[in-house]
């Protein structure tokens, strides 16, 4: 493999970043978190390569203030592999491409069966990577030289796997697909945040009755608190599993609760106090959460569709092979084509004409590109129309 750099101080990013702008070309960009382990999603290594200049492995934390690279590299074209995960790690540090390839969604809109780093590599320059350490701790420091190997190699090849990709969407005649995508991906915002987010605990299902989801609210926000302040993942605090089982358990005392041997993890015991201060908290709740979260804008399952709104269950029924069958033209996933939601949002609240152009409006007001909208409006407006024809009544047979 190439050779690489490791970054570490000012005064070595503002060398890297003088060569690095003397490079030629795109850079691929990368960047390593410690999803799992850490609270945060911030960015614990930002690998980048540029022909000319060669690997370069940013270390974040000492760093800290990141401009000369955005000065370096900010309107140069960005190769990114799922750029969707590394954006707002990126984002973090202020930095932000202007123009930007994503290579694993390139390889969905080019049909490919497996769009992972390693299989996108393998298929595209016929090179296989080691994927071992794409789990790991990489706040740990200092970082073995193994896992810097393997995040040197994420980006020594990106930019190869551009090339290639991008000849294969000029041959397939999906360029300007991707282009769409790419801007796309750019301009998204952020999802705002979930009004109940402590209804994801896994394993809620099976708490019954307001009060004991009160103390559920109760244990979940005292974990969330303690890992915001460690900046330690949540579950490795104490896990979902343990929470519910404490709440299940419905123990009566603190000694109670710390014999329970299904309420485990590291901070099960240590943070004792805490945790029955959140149960005794919820307990005393006035005010505890309904049995059921509250609607918001989702949608009711498809399966409920046909009691609940028959003539969208009919719509969807008719759209949804429709749509599958120009994505199968087209060789790519249907997600990609357009996502499973947005059509099932169009088929719940249509447009009152089921032309091409009223369903273009509405697919265009639910975030739907222009080649999604230019590809999927006709075809759902046909479904729509074709869903409230009668079903012609079988022929007597003939005596």
């Amino acid at each position: 493999m190439a050779e690489y750099h490791v970054i570490s101080d000012a005064a070595g990013l503002v060398e890297a970043c003088d060569l690095l702008a003397a490079g030629s070309g795109p850079v691929a960009v990368d960047v390593e978190r410690a999803s799992g382990f850490r609270y945060s999603q911030r960015a614990y290594l930002i690998q980048v390569y540029r022909r000319g200049a060669g690997v370069f492995l940013f270390d974040p934390p000492p760093i800290g203030d990141f401009a000369p690279l955005k000065r370096a590299i900010g309107s140069v074209l960005w190769i990114l592999h799922a750029a969707s995960q590394d954006l707002p790690s990126l984002r973090e540090l202020d930095l932000e491409p202007e123009e930007m390839f994503d290579t694993e969604l390139a390889a969905r809109l080019l049909g490919h069966e497996r769009v992972g780093l390693g299989a996108v590599v393998e298929h595209t320059l016929g090179i296989t990577l080691a994927k071992a350490h794409s789990a790991s701790d990489w706040s740990t420091r200092p970082l073995p030289q193994s896992w810097l190997e393997y995040a040197a190699l994420d980006v020594e090849h990106l930019v190869d796997v551009y090339e290639a990709l991008a000849a294969e969407l000029v041959e397939q005649d999906k360029t300007d697909f991707a282009a769409q995508e790419f801007t796309a991906v750019l301009q998204r915002q952020p999802k705002p945040p979930r009004d109940d987010p402590w209804r994801r605990l896994s394993g809620l299902h099976t708490v019954r009755g307001r009060k004991a989801l009160a103390v559920a609210r109760s244990l979940w926000t005292a974990r969330e608190e303690y890992a915001r302040e460690q900046d330690v993942s949540p579950g490795r605090l104490v896990p979902d599993r343990a929470l519910v089982a404490a709440i299940r358990a419905n123990p009566t005392s603190k000694q109670a609760l710390a014999a329970n041997k299904e309420f485990m993890g590291r901070a099960s015991r240590t943070q004792l106090d805490r945790w029955w201060a959140a149960i005794e908290a919820g307990r005393a709740d006035e005010n505890p959460p309904a049995e059921r979260a509250a609607g918001g804008d989702s949608l009711p399952p498809p399966r409920a569709w046909v009691d609940r709104n028959p003539e969208a269950d009919a719509r969807l029924k008719c759209a949804r092979p429709a749509v599958e069958a120009v994505a199968e033209g087209l060789s790519m996933p249907t997600e990609n084509l357009l996502t499973p939601d947005t059509l099932r949002r169009v088929a719940w609240s249509p447009p009152e004409e089921f032309s091409a152009e009223a369903i273009a409006e509405s697919l265009r007001a639910l975030g739907a590109r222009e080649w999604q909208i230019d590809h999927t409006a006709q075809t759902i407006a046909d479904a729509f129309v074709e869903s409230v024809q009668p079903v012609p009544e079988a022929e007597s047979p003939v005596s």
